[in-house]
């Protein structure tokens, strides 16, 4: 019995670490100037959702957490970073903030008053019962069995609109490589 209640215990102070960490690595994405500290933010963040995934006995969602995004992803990013360095332009900080910056908090807020209420809506009484967890729970079968049954039209939208940021990303490389060119060109030549 203790031994059990302990385990609980434990269970809780891991799920309200990872979700401290998770929030608190998310607002320090958003609220760091310097973008490396964004990324290395992000990759906590990441690992964090990755511990929460283990909680709900996702370890194959945990695994793809860590190693697609916390791992191939972020390193681009932290790529891209480093490649473009200083070169970033950097504004001044304003005393006041913009209406888009309003607009923007305010509908953050919105969103996050929507998805407390649909989440309390659909819930109801059922947060307090403990679900029933299949053995197939989160393994690549079953994630594959959704993917291409109940969710597939969402997996395709996702497939394409990925497809375009790459395409996209390489077209605004290739301009900005073109201009560097360019300007390189005209600087020895005069």
């Amino acid at each position: 019995m203790i031994v059990a209640s302990f385990g609980n215990f434990l269970v809780w102070l891991v799920w309200v670490t990872a979700a401290f960490t998770c929030l608190a690595s998310g607002i320090a994405v958003v609220s760091f100037r310097n973008p490396f500290f964004s990324a290395l933010a992000l990759i906590g963040n990441l690992a964090s959702l990755a511990v929460l995934y283990l909680l709900v006995s996702a370890e194959f969602v945990a695994a793809a957490q860590v190693l697609v995004y916390a791992g191939a992803v972020m390193v681009m990013f932290l790529f891209v970073i480093a490649y473009f360095g200083e070169k970033a332009e950097v504004r001044a900080p304003r005393e006041r903030p913009t209406w888009l910056e309003v607009a923007a908090v305010l509908a953050g807020g919105a969103i996050l008053v929507e998805v407390i209420v649909v989440i309390g809506l659909k819930a109801g009484g059922r947060l307090s019962q403990s679900e029933e967890i299949t053995g197939s729970f989160g393994s690549p079968a079953e994630i594959g069995r959704l993917f291409l049954t109940d969710h597939l039209l969402a997996f395709e939208i996702t497939s394409v609109v990925l497809l375009v940021a790459a395409v996209g990303g390489v077209i605004l490389g290739s301009h900005s490589r073109a201009g560097a060119l360019e300007r390189s060109g005209r600087g020895a030549g005069e």
